[in-house]
This record gives C-alpha cells, structure tokens and sequence, in this order.
C-alpha cells in the first residue's frame, strides 16, 4: 500500500509540473520550464521510494502499469477541477482498455 500511496502523491506533483503552467499561458516560457522543473523534483522524492519499496513485490512491468493507471486517475481529475473539462464516453473506454491491462499484468 506504501507503494501505491507515494505514486499517488508522485503524480500530483507530476501532473502539476506537466500542465499547470498552462493555466499561465502569458507567464515567460523560461518561468514555466523553471517552475515545473522545481515542482517535478518534489514527483521524485515520492516516486523514487516508491519504485524502491515497491520493487520485489511487484515486477518492474507491474510497477510501471500501475503507475500509468494512476497517471491516468490522477490527469484526469486534474483536467476535470483545474482545467473545467469533461469526461467523455471515449475517456472511460480507453480507461477500461487500460484496467484490462492491469489485470493482465498482474495476472
């Protein structure tokens, strides 16, 4: 559950370092490659314990599917309350494309 838990807090650092900036679209672009830049560090002292935790009791291949999974969790309630977008039927169908990957990772 540790692992689990750092990569959720790595990806809220991930995907405000990734699309953030684009709420400041006028800001320098300098400013922003900084900015993210600092905030990303913050996705690596999460999700470097939690690959180190993790590593052992899953494989690297689960470790990197179930990143991805939460990547997606994560994005898309950012995009939903940050960025005001919606969700669309697509979106849930590619979603249960991926958890049809997870499974089959794990499985």
């Amino acid at each position: 559950m540790k692992t689990v838990l750092l990569l959720i807090v790595s990806n809220l650092f991930m995907t405000i370092a990734w699309y953030g900036h684009l709420k400041h679209r006028k800001a320098p672009l300098l400013i922003a490659i900084v900015t993210s830049w600092l905030i990303a560090f913050f996705e690596y002292v999460f999700q470097v314990p939690a690959n180190r935790i993790g590593y052992g009791r899953f494989s690297l291949t689960q470790l990197k599917v179930m990143q991805e999974c939460i990547t997606l969790v994560v994005f898309s309630l950012f995009a939903i309350l940050a960025f005001k977008e919606s969700f669309k039927w697509n979106n849930l169908v590619s979603y249960l494309f991926i958890v049809g990957a997870v499974y089959f990772a794990f499985k």
